[in-house]
């Protein structure tokens, strides 16, 4: 379940760290009732970051697929050898 808490909490800031740090996710901020921004850890952020490379590195690849911008895998090989003298 998403935390939720009010701006006026980010007063304490030794809190919220604490808080940021022991949650699995973003702590969500509301001003006036309403969502104004997210909060999170390093930790998760970095992750987070690091799962949406990886999703757009799948997408990419599934595009090429779709266009037909594969090769085989040991005629790059081949070709990667040549190119480099290996």
């Amino acid at each position: 379940m998403p935390q939720i808490i009010p701006i006026k909490d980010l007063k304490n800031t030794s809190e919220i760290s604490d808080m940021c740090h022991k949650a699995d996710g973003p702590i969500y901020i509301t001003k006036n009732g309403y969502g104004d921004m997210v909060i999170m850890s390093m930790e998760i952020y970095e992750n987070t970051m690091r799962q949406l490379s990886m999703y757009r590195d799948i997408e990419i690849s599934e595009k090429q697929l779709e266009t037909g911008q594969i090769k085989d895998a040991r005629t790059a090989l081949a070709e990667m050898r040549a190119k480099y003298g290996l």
